[in-house]
């Protein structure tokens, strides 16, 4: 690892100094991987002119793992003749995902160009949505027919060319539809030799079809521990199969896609260096708060007018406000993370909303306490009401404020996913500018309330 770490270095001085001629030999000594994460760290101007040192053999290994914006970086300054020579050589589910990113004409220039195999195999994936299990799954799989012996199936294996290692192969019937799969120790016991794979297939095998989200097929695989998923089409018939690595690649995506979501913007800010577009992508989530926030001056305008005499109560907005927004944030995370390991079921809902209004009004009490000792002190004999009044205020405030924020918080993102909307956008400027909102409304109604019992 030291020694991947000192070669990075000097191939970054290298770049520094323009030393092209002395970066290829370093360049090439590294995986493919360590070679796609140099090009996604360099600048823009500087990306092509590293992949054009990369050994021709490796290219599509390195292109398969550069990120969007330095794939499409690199892809510019090649011509349709040399992205068709490398896609010939890429696993059949990274050339559609690659061949997807281009324009219609261009995609079309490079598959004629492709030999037809190849060029058959990455249309059949590209009329998939790329977020579903057809989007990801690769074509790459080895079908042999359940009435073959074990000492077939290892023959026609034998004579075929495969590029990865092989634990298991799918057994299908003449029609293809897949019966099962075996795992290759199986077809090597010699017991087994002249058995039919019908007599040795497992049938209990875990699929997914070609529409499933690939959400949906990330959580199954993770579920049931699989490195492989086949999948099928409407007709149960085996297309194609996702592996280990694009499934990891979903996880990530999708737990990106929330962390940029809960912070009101999307990964494709990353892509971007413009202060513009990142503007474009904050600012309707801001909008939201800003107007959260306009709309709580209007209130607190009014609570300052009805307490003018009773300045102390002010003191604790901010604190009732955070504390509000903070466990709506808490609620609404823990709610969708949930919702994304399919964890929560329907019959379970009024449960969990439970235990948030539990949970919420059992911090909500301790804060409460806490903060009705400390008004208590901080309010003294200067305030014009008694502290005992200022205490039992803000402690019943943020009582109320906590445990309704902890519900709301969970209720959003439960709501939302029953609409068939995006769950992650419950949170962030979502809860904790609704939450500001109602936290105001509620100490503004509670010390109205203890003013009017005070008085009488």
């Amino acid at each position: 690892m030291s020694d991947i770490k000192h070669t990075k270095e000097r191939i970054q001085l290298y770049i520094e100094n323009e030393s092209w001629d002395k970066i290829a030999s370093f360049l090439n000594e590294l995986h493919p991987a360590d070679i796609a994460e140099i090009i996604n760290q360099s600048p823009e101007g500087v990306q092509n002119n590293l992949f054009e040192l990369v050994d021709k053999e490796i290219k599509p290994d390195v292109m398969a793992a550069l990120d969007h914006q330095a794939e499409l970086d690199v892809l510019e300054e090649l011509t349709d003749e040399e992205i068709s020579d490398i896609v010939e050589e890429m696993a059949p589910d990274d050339a559609a995902d690659l061949l997807g990113d281009l324009e219609d004409e261009q995609r079309e220039d490079i598959l004629e160009l492709m030999e037809q195999e190849d060029s058959e195999e990455v249309r059949e994936l590209l009329q998939y949505d790329e977020d579903t299990a057809g989007g990801i799954m690769t074509t790459d799989f080895i079908a042999v027919n359940a009435e073959m012996t074990a000492e077939q199936a290892l023959a026609y294996i034998g004579s075929l060319e495969i590029d990865e290692a092989v634990y298991f192969v799918y057994v299908v019937t003449s029609e293809g539809k897949m019966k099962g799969y075996i795992q290759l120790w199986e077809l090597l016991k010699k017991n087994n030799y002249h058995k039919t794979l019908s007599e040795l297939v497992v049938k209990d095998t875990i699929s997914v079809n070609t529409e499933t989200d690939q959400e949906d097929v990330a959580r199954i695989a993770s579920k049931y521990d699989l490195s492989s998923l086949p999948v099928l089409n409407s007709e149960d018939i085996l297309v194609g199969r996702i592996t280990v690595d694009d499934i990891l690649d979903v996880i990530e995506e999708e737990a990106s896609e929330d962390i940029f979501k809960f912070a009101g913007s999307n990964e494709s800010e990353l892509e971007y260096d413009s202060p513009i577009y990142a503007c474009k992508a904050r600012l309707p989530w801001l909008m939201i708060t800003l107007i959260a926030g306009l709309i709580s001056t209007i209130i607190l305008k009014q609570f300052m007018i009805k307490f003018e005499n009773i300045i102390m109560l002010s003191f604790f907005v901010p604190v009732i406000m955070a504390m509000a927004g903070n466990t709506g944030i808490q609620s609404s995370t823990l709610i969708v993370r949930s919702l994304a390991l399919g964890t929560i079921n329907e019959k379970g809902v009024s449960k969990l909303l439970y235990r948030e209004l539990a949970a919420g009004a059992l911090m909500g009490l301790i804060s409460g306490i806490l903060a009705g000792i400390w008004s208590s002190f901080i309010g003294g004999n200067d305030s014009m009401i008694p502290s005992s009044y200022l205490a039992i205020t803000v402690g019943i405030s943020l009582f109320s404020a906590m445990m309704f924020a902890a519900v709301f918080g969970a209720f959003a993102p439960l709501f939302l996913n029953k609409i068939k909307a995006d769950p992650a956008v419950a949170s962030g400027p979502f809860v904790t500018a609704s939450n500001d909102i109602l936290a105001l409304l509620i100490y503004y109604g509670v010390a109205i309330g203890l003013i009017f019992f005070y008085a009488y």
